[in-house]
Order: C-alpha cells, then structure tokens, then sequence
C-alpha cells in the first residue's frame, strides 16, 4: 500500500498524538495510507462517460435510414464537401489557433482532437432548425463519425509532428484508436437497428438525447471534482475556445458556397462544420491520458462546448428574424434553381416536436 507523510497540526491535535488512521507515528508526525478517492472516482467516471457515450452513438445510428444514407453515398458531392470542411478545415484551424496563441503542446492535441471531432445530434438538430437538409445533415454525420476512426490518428500525426519530434509530448495513439473504435461501432449497430425495428429505433433516439444531456453535466460535475486545478484557465484557451467554433460555422459555410450547394445545403455544412461532437472529445481524453494531463487540458472541450451552443443560438436567431422580417416561409427563401421541394425526411417525422409552433 501507498504510504504519504503527513504532518498533524500541533493547535488542533496534542503534540504527541497522531490521527485514528496512522500506521506509524513519532511525536508530531504521522504516517497514514494515502487516499485513493480521485483514483477510484476516475475510473468510475471513465466506465460511466464510455456507457453514456456508447448509448449517444447507438442512438445517432439510429437516426440512419440506410436506403437515404447510400443515395448520399451514391451522389457524394454534398458528403466530400464536408468531409472537406470537418477533416481540412477544422483541424488546420486548430493548428493555426494552437502556433498562434502558443499554447502547450498537449493543449494543442486535446484542440486539434476537438477539431476532428464528427458532428453530433445537436448539429443534425440545428440543420432542422435552420430548414437544412436533414437527410445530408445526419449522413455527414455518420460519415464523419466512421471516417474518424482513421483520419483523427492522421491529422494528429501530420499536425503534432513539430512538439512530437522535439520531444514535448507522446501521442497516446493506441488510447485514442481503442476509445474510436469502442464508440463508433454503436452507430453500425444503431443504423442495423433502425433498418429492422424503425419504431423502436425512435424510442432509442429519444433516450440517446436525454443521456447526452446527462453527459455534459456529468462531465462538467464529476471533472470539476477530479481535476481542480484545471479550472484555472489560461486567457488563451478562451480565446481560442471563442474562436474556433466561429471559424468552423464561417468557413464550412463559405466553402459549401463556393462548392456551388444551394443555400439550404449551405447551412447544413456550416452547422456540421462548426458544432463538434464535445461528448466524444471528453470520453476520448479521459480515457487517453494521465490524471497529471487531464488538469492542463480537460476543460477546453466544455469551452468549446459553451460557445459553439452559444454562436450557434446567434447564427439561428439571426436566421429566424431574417424569415420574419421578409415575410418568407421555407418553401419561398431563395436557393437558386436547385430549389426543389426534398423528399420529406424521417427525422422530420421522429422529430416534430423540435418545430417551433407557428402562430
């Protein structure tokens, strides 16, 4: 058993007396077993934040329908212009974010890894929102969430390579595969299960939402607790925390534009550029390094995570009082010829209750 030398305080104890607990003691001082409370609780917050995590993704493969997903597949220029966006642009970003603000080294992974991240429910959530393409919005989704099983090793090596070849830092890569592998293959279950049990599938999606709202707090609460010392954080982790999710909205949407998608297509990408899947981000740290590094880097997903609900908030705000202050309903905004009535999709259908109420 670990042994820590404790000192007793000499105003609150008498002087040749040691705590209940000690195992040896000599006048003042005191040997007792050290507390293994932190070790105990993160572990259990590693299994519960796995669980949870799991169930999110299980429940996003739910969201699936396989027959739509394969038409994007098929005609795949919406598919590579995201996959562009959330495997180019994001984390080339976080790169240029990480240099410019000269941020530790393992301050830029967790940054870069954040930037890598797939989008999540709340970007398909948005897309609805804002009239995207649903049916583009959950398949970007799912490719990005597969796809990253590969491309978050790659872009960690091509963008870590400066701080890993100086030495300041170790990529734990086998952490990171093993934790991508274990949360991406709920989403292949959960598109199997839509595809046979489609009713049961909505019953899942409804309670994969509830528990990734449990995930943030629990995150939030429980890492609070572990990694104190991690609340203190550097202005520049702000600042870059601020940044980042504007950038990914601004840029997604710009190149979407210049790929020549139509507006509606448009907002889609922004959205599923921007708004990263912060739950995946959290598990995967948590899982992949030392308690000594999760208190330099363990805030900065709930960072990013705060402001890109935030900037998101504004991007729709500003999007609802364009459609009232020109009087148009989703069918008459403009969006160039290619505005054709879309074949309704289902998470319209699963999803009513997310529609604002017209009056």
């Amino acid at each position: 058993m670990d042994l820590a030398f404790q000192a007793a305080d000499p105003a609150m104890n008498d002087p040749n007396s040691c705590v209940d607990n000690a195992t040896v003691c000599s006048g003042s001082s005191c040997v007792v077993p050290e507390s293994n409370f932190n070790n105990v609780l993160s572990v259990v917050l590693s299994t519960v934040l796995t669980i949870l995590l799991a169930l999110v993704m299980f429940s996003m493969g739910c969201n699936v329908e396989i027959k739509k997903f394969l038409g994007h597949i098929k005609r795949p220029w919406g598919i590579c212009v995201g996959f562009l966006c959330q495997f180019g642009i994001m984390p080339l970003t976080g790169f240029i974010l990480s240099v410019a603000f000269d941020i530790l080294p393992l301050q830029a992974v967790v940054v870069l890894i954040i930037g890598c991240c797939p989008g999540g429910t709340a970007s398909n959530i948005l897309a609805y929102w804002v009239d995207g393409d649903m049916d583009l919005s959950v398949s970007m989704t799912t490719c990005s969430t597969l796809l990253a099983l590969g491309m978050m090793p790659l872009c960690l090596l091509i963008y870590t390579k400066m701080w890993v070849d100086s030495g300041s830092i170790v990529i734990p890569y086998d952490n990171i595969g093993t934790s991508l592998v274990a949360l991406v293959v709920p989403v292949s279950i959960g598109m199997f299960v839509n595809h046979k049990w489609p009713q049961k599938a909505k019953i899942i999606l409804k309670i994969g939402s509830i528990a990734g709202a449990i995930l943030i707090v629990l995150i939030a609460v429980v890492g609070g607790i572990l990694y104190q010392s991690a609340w203190i954080i550097a202005p520049k982790l702000w600042i870059i925390g601020t940044i980042f999710p504007v950038a990914g909205y601004s840029l997604g949407f710009l190149l979407a534009r210049i790929a020549g998608l139509p507006w509606y297509r448009c907002r889609t990408v922004a959205f599923e550029t921007g708004m990263q899947n912060t739950q995946l981000c959290s598990t995967i740290v948590q899982l992949s390094f030392t308690p000594e590094e999760l208190n330099v880097i363990f805030t900065f997903p709930l960072i990013y995570s705060i402001f890109q609900l935030a900037f998101a908030a504004i991007f729709l705000g500003f999007y609802v009082a364009y459609k009232k202050r020109h009087g148009k309903n989703k069918a008459e905004i403009p969006e160039s010829k290619e505005n054709e009535k879309e074949p309704e999709s289902s998470f319209y259908k699963a999803n009513g209750g997310f529609q604002p109420v017209e009056k």
